[in-house]
């Protein structure tokens, strides 16, 4: 999955989300699987409503609860289908501040090497290089502003980071976005770190 820090194991369900292109981690440009117009059907009801039943579906499109199950294995193996993620909102976990981070690197700083970076922070909850002038966006989300500070600070330590800017959330304009809820809990410490 692209989520940099926690991991839902496949057996968790959620309502409304699977992590079908969105959390596909494969480099932009491979090739995408092949599935026909049943496995598009299919991926949509699942993204609609991740519990659906695989005879519900099938009732939908024509095929048995067993043919639904075979296609999703396939489009699970394949990686078009990533996962199953619950989405939470935020603050219900803990997370009552969130920011967009812009990092700038000096020199030329290689993705893995950022993306090591990331994974030593749980409330860095996506990553990505960018175009433009920032190297890479990061996702933060915080407890509080201290919290956040504190994190901006841990990440600005790394010697190859120059700068960063960042941009705090108000609120969600498309408050059913994916990205508007929150998949892991705010650590426990998260609050006594500083």
């Amino acid at each position: 999955m692209i989520r940099t820090a926690g991991h839902v194991p496949d057996t968790a369900v959620v309502p409304g989300r699977v992590g079908v292109a969105a959390g596909y981690s494969a480099p932009m440009n491979s090739k995408p699987a092949m599935f026909d117009e049943l496995d598009r059907k299919i991926i949509t009801a699942l993204m609609a409503n991740a519990r659906t039943s695989f005879a519900e579906i099938g009732a939908a499109i024509g095929l048995s609860a067993t043919a639904v199950k075979r296609r999703v294995d396939r489009l699970r193996e394949t990686g078009v289908i990533t996962g199953f993620t619950a989405t939470v909102k935020p603050a219900a976990l803990g997370w009552r501040t969130e920011a967009y981070v812009e990092v700038y690197c000096e020199g030329a700083a290689p993705p893995r090497r950022l993306a090591e970076v990331v994974r030593n922070h749980p409330e860095i909850t996506a990553a990505m290089t960018v175009t433009g002038g920032a190297d890479a966006l990061l996702h933060v989300r915080a407890v509080d502003v201290e919290h956040f500070e504190e994190v901006l600070e841990r990440i600005r330590v790394e010697p190859f980071i120059r700068k960063t800017i960042s941009y705090m959330v108000l609120s969600h304009l498309l408050p059913e976005a994916p990205e508007a809820g929150a998949t892991q809990a705010a650590p426990d410490d998260a609050g006594n770190v500083r």
